[in-house]
């Protein structure tokens, strides 16, 4: 574990790192946790109230703003997705705490103005949080540390290997400069002179302990394993396929879905139901269903927000490192047919899945009129 800090802090450029968060919300709970108990001790803790949180934002960040007992302030992005700096020195100020910012977004676009965007943060005397999900874009190609971020997660069950959904468990250790290190969750590892460890409980400013101390020991060791496997070079590499997967599909596809940021992309592009919406009236929903039935499990859907894509249904696809030509050649293919089937039979799309045991549901009736049943007396 204390070879896996070290590693999160190459792959980082922070300081100090704990691997105590046990998913990447929980992660984001305790790097705005040190923010605030920085500030508090600083004499600071009744001023800073706000925390700035880009419309794009995962849904777990204004959610952690309030929880941390902040007011989360929505900031608008500009018309090309990224961060509009004129808007964010008109909402920031001595009441800011910080902002948390996603880079590359969830639009799947790298941010190219993050120095300026910290400079301006670091003149107030706030503090700047990344959402590192995405970091498996640009893991060993650029260290966040760099462009002025204090304090980030990682979300190992995206970036390096460790399993991902199926109700997890993930890992989201926090890295953190040296100005917030006091207040990390205690323990600590520390290296004795001899070579031995040893835990580190002497922290008086620790916002104390948040989990068990190793976290989820069972996913780090797997992201232990996995990094280890790949070194240095391999782990810029792993970047790099992801990178260059998500670019493949989204130029294989433009003519077929509509592309709301048609521009190079980061691991992940975004398609929206533009198209078939506005020609046969099908839904992101059904292109979704459909694509079970040639047996691919739907990419995310619906996220980012409509107000992000342009009003439609967003479907954000992430083919990550480990996918091959071939499987994506696969995806390409299946989505160039529901595009076709979109238009000669909408309503084929429209009434997908037809290969499941369960066929599509009213989902309108299913939310406001449940029939619930007792698994236990089958009624």
């Amino acid at each position: 574990m204390y070879n896996l800090e070290h590693y999160l802090r190459e792959v980082s450029g922070l300081d100090e790192v704990t691997l105590q968060p046990a998913a990447g919300a929980h992660g984001e709970l305790t790097g705005v946790m040190c923010i605030k108990a920085y500030f508090e001790d600083k004499g600071e803790g009744a001023q800073r109230t706000e925390f700035l949180i880009p419309s794009a934002a995962h849904g777990t960040n204004p959610a952690t703003a309030a929880m941390a007992g902040f007011k989360a302030v929505t900031l608008k992005e500009a018309a090309n997705g990224n961060i509009d700096l004129e808007e964010l020195k008109k909402k920031v100020g001595p009441q800011t705490a910080g902002m948390m910012i996603t880079n590359p977004s969830t639009l799947g676009i790298l941010e190219p103005k993050m120095r300026e965007i910290a400079e301006i943060l670091h003149g107030v005397g706030a503090q700047l949080y990344m959402d590192g999900a995405n970091m498996n874009a640009i893991s060993g190609i650029v260290q966040p540390g760099d462009y002025g971020i204090d304090v980030m997660h990682f979300n190992l069950h995206k970036t390096f290997s460790v399993p991902h959904g199926g109700g997890g468990p993930g890992a989201g250790p926090i890295a953190v400069r040296k100005h917030l290190a006091p207040f990390l969750p205690k323990p600590r590892i520390k290296k004795n002179a001899d070579g031995t460890f040893a835990f580190d409980y002497d922290r008086p400013k620790s916002v104390g302990k948040v989990r068990s101390f190793f976290g989820n020991f069972g996913a780090l060791v797997m992201a232990y394993i996995y990094m280890t496997q790949l070194g240095r070079e391999g782990v810029r590499r792993m970047s790099q396929y992801a990178v260059l997967s998500a670019n493949y599909i989204r130029v294989m596809l433009r003519d077929y879905y509509h592309v709301h940021h048609d521009r190079t992309n980061a691991h992940e592009c975004v398609f929206t139901d533009l198209k078939q919406d506005k020609e046969n009236g099908v839904h992101t929903l059904d292109i979704a269903k459909r694509l079970i039935d040639y047996g691919i499990h739907p990419m995310t859907i619906y996220f980012p927000l409509p107000q992000n894509t342009g009003g439609h249904g967003a479907m954000m696809v992430e083919p990550t490192e480990t996918e091959s030509k071939e499987s994506i050649d696969y995806f390409i293919e299946c989505m160039k047919k529901i595009a076709q089937e979109c238009k000669d039979n909408p309503e084929l799309v429209k009434s997908a899945p037809h290969t499941t045991p369960v066929k599509k549901v009213d989902e309108k009736t299913a939310s406001t009129n449940p029939q619930l049943y007792c698994p236990m007396c089958l009624g």
